[in-house]
């Protein structure tokens, strides 16, 4: 196992990204689709297609999820993940041609590098030409590039973050990944409840963004957001994957403190691509935890750069 979101039978990742612009999309492809939920605990979320995700709506399958940097103008990557995914005939069948179901949630990261510079048609087409079991990267990479935590006193007091990832083996060959781009206004924390990244003050050392908060004026409205996405070859109904993406919100809540704040637009999606059946509630404990150990993964990621 790679520790990685690939190590789930059906899952392909790529990443695409931009060094000047400091910024890039990640595509989480489904071979055969997904079952998918999503659930947004953020209240300054870019999305796309998340409706359809919801239980009582009609598509069943989606064909991939995007991660993209570039604030709301990163949305515009997941057309030519679509584009990609069409000329290899995946999608929801209309009769003229296959309709892409491609989910997407967004981040902020305008300020870090050249803000003319967004993941784009192009952007997001490579990064679903690029797809693969075998990709394996994290830190600064695909929707990561542009990643910092701890921003309450400004940019230039933030950690650099990124892109994380981790997997757990279950029983019966039942596989459940994580996928992470830790872009949040608050700090993160490890398994002992340890700040390992965040906001920084004067003299360098980490700050309580929380106790912070209460001698300084909050700022910087939505320039963070945490985007994820569990999957699993387990067999979910919309319903399940739901629920899944609802709990592996703990993992963030475990290791990210402020979280779910005005300022962030947090969303977490579940992918099912497999036909096992297994406890929902062994695997939403699993979601909560795989998410937790791939945002501690982004932050050791980029300290190891």
């Amino acid at each position: 196992m790679k520790d990685y979101i690939t190590d789930v039978p059906g899952i392909k990742v790529g990443h695409q990204d931009n060094k000047k612009g400091m910024t890039g999309c990640t595509v989480i492809l489904a071979d055969e689709g997904a079952v998918a939920g999503v659930d947004v605990r953020g209240s300054a979320p870019g999305t796309r297609e998340t409706d359809l995700l919801s239980p009582i709506n009609m598509i069943e399958k989606v064909n991939a999820v995007l991660l993209s940097g570039g604030s709301a103008f990163g949305l515009a990557a997941a057309d030519g993940v679509m584009a990609a995914l069409e000329e290899e005939d995946r999608g929801f069948d209309v009769g003229v041609t296959k309709v892409p179901i491609v989910p997407a949630a967004v981040l902020f990261d305008l300020t870090v590098g050249d803000h003319t510079i967004r993941p784009d048609y192009q952007m997001g087409y490579e990064a679903a030409k690029l797809a693969s079991n075998k990709e394996s990267r994290l830190g600064k990479v695909g929707v990561g590039m542009g990643c910092t935590v701890g921003k309450l006193l400004g940019p230039k007091q933030a950690t650099p973050s990124g892109l994380g990832s981790a997997s757990i083996r279950l029983k019966d060959e039942i596989y459940i990944g994580a996928l992470v781009a830790v872009n949040a206004f608050g700090d993160i924390f490890d398994q002992e409840g340890r700040v390992i990244a965040g906001c920084k003050g004067e003299d360098g050392r980490f700050i309580n963004t929380y106790e912070a908060m209460k001698e300084h004026q909050v700022k910087g409205f939505g320039q963070n957001t945490t985007i994820g996405v569990i999957a699993t070859n387990a067999k979910l109904s919309k319903t399940e994957a739901t629920k899944i993406a609802q709990v592996a919100h703990n993992g963030y809540a475990k290791h990210i403190n402020p979280v779910h704040t005005m300022l962030d637009g947090d969303t977490i999606f579940a992918m099912s691509t497999g036909h096992k059946s297994i406890d929902i509630n062994l695997l939403a404990t699993a979601a909560s935890e795989v998410m937790g150990r791939a945002i501690i993964k982004a932050i050791q990621a980029v300290k190891l750069d």
